[in-house]
């Protein structure tokens, strides 16, 4: 392997954790990748499928080694991975940097380069590696980075996703470390107060993303519904205006799109907001430009985000987090865009896929609650 492995936009696939928690099996892992395939999950750009916390026996075996569970895995995780790559689509593993995950299943302290070496052998393409019960003594930052070296020491391209939670002030050293993603808030609740929370976390951080390094602002909750499995997750559910509100937020903000739903059992409104080709598209471009945060006239809960694109346009997001609808009013002369460059803005609706022509010194738009618009914009002449 030569370590040219380099993530240049966001990752996209499908974990366990939200819905399944510790129900996870054979069987669920090949329908959700049949799932994946059949629902267009896959052409839409979602390519990774991961396994989280619960895969392993609680021990290792006489050698030290990783075993799948026997009872959920009766015919051993190579064969589930092989599957999943015969679908056109990438493995990915959970395990932990400390003694033990955060489920109490042996985790990869001390056993970093092993085990990384297995994971190789197994054909995974992409590992989450968590952050419980880490020996008080030794700091995140060194067992991020040792786990970094044994995966591009094993053989085979492994994304490493760290999941470090935000703690240490994770911003100023991960991307030292090697990681392509890391976790930066603590787990997300199937709630809006969850969403908005994440994101307002998040506004100030938005600088750390770019190629080869992305903040994960963690798993997306849409298509949920308060179902599942998992009782800390599982607590209520949102509506679909704010499952959108969540993943557009998601996209601009440069944050991986990893879905959490059952994927073999989603509402027509939750396949349309995860497969929005154009909503993908700005989380996918090219560039991956941090976005930034402007006020608007009109309310104090609701703002914009602009994220300039790679092809000269930008993606303009109206968001609105107040409890009732709101007029958000953008000028563009806080993009830089004054009247007197006799220019103006292109307007294209991503969530209605519609043109709605050229604007010229601002454009405002009544917001519903929890809800948002998503544009893609171009400089015009007048």
């Amino acid at each position: 392997m030569k370590n040219k492995f380099v993530v240049k936009t966001p990752p996209m696939g499908w974990n366990s954790w939200n819905t399944f928690y510790d129900k996870i099996s054979e069987e669920l892992i090949i329908s959700t990748a049949d799932a994946m395939v059949e629902n267009g999950l896959r052409e839409a750009g979602y390519e990774y499928l991961i396994i989280d916390d619960c895969w392993s026996s609680k021990e290792r075996d006489e050698n030290g080694n990783l075993v799948a569970d026997p009872e959920k895995f009766p015919n051993g995780m190579k064969s589930v991975i092989d599957y999943v790559h015969s679908k056109g689509l990438k493995f990915g593993i959970y395990s932990c940097c400390g003694v033990h995950t955060c489920a109490k299943h042996p985790g990869s302290f001390e056993h970093e380069f092993s085990d990384a070496k297995q994971f190789a052998e197994w054909g995974v393409d992409y590992l989450k590696y968590d952050n419980c019960f880490r020996p008080s003594s030794v700091p995140g930052e060194i067992l991020y980075r040792r786990m970094s070296m044994a995966l591009r020491s094993s053989g085979r391209d492994i994304l490493f996703a760290a999941c470090q939670w935000g703690r240490d002030e994770v911003h100023r050293w991960i991307r030292s470390t090697g990681a392509h993603t890391f976790r930066s808030t603590i787990d997300i609740q199937d709630s809006w107060r969850s969403v908005e929370q994440i994101a307002n976390s998040q506004f100030e951080h938005m600088y750390s993303n770019a190629q080869g390094c992305f903040n994960d602002m963690d798993i997306l909750i849409v298509g949920m519904h308060g179902g599942g499995f998992n009782p800390e997750t599982s607590v209520g559910g949102c509506t679909d205006t704010e499952y959108q509100t969540h993943f557009v937020l998601w996209a601009m903000m440069n944050s991986p799109l990893i879905i959490g739903c059952d994927v073999r059992n989603m509402t027509e409104k939750t396949k349309e907001i995860l497969t929005n080709k154009d909503v993908i598209a700005v989380n996918q471009d090219p560039d991956c430009r941090s976005c930034y945060k402007l006020d608007t006239y009109g309310s104090p809960d609701a703002f914009v985000l602009v994220k300039p694109l790679s092809d000269g346009d930008y993606a303009v997001g109206y968001f609105n987090f107040g409890d009732a609808p709101a007029h958000v009013e953008l000028h563009f002369w806080d993009m830089g865009l004054s009247m007197q460059a006799g220019h103006g803005l292109d307007f294209y609706d991503c969530l209605k896929h519609e043109q709605l022509g050229v604007k010229s010194e601002y454009y405002s738009a009544t917001v519903e609650s929890h809800g948002c618009r998503l544009y893609r914009c171009r400089i015009k002449e007048i």
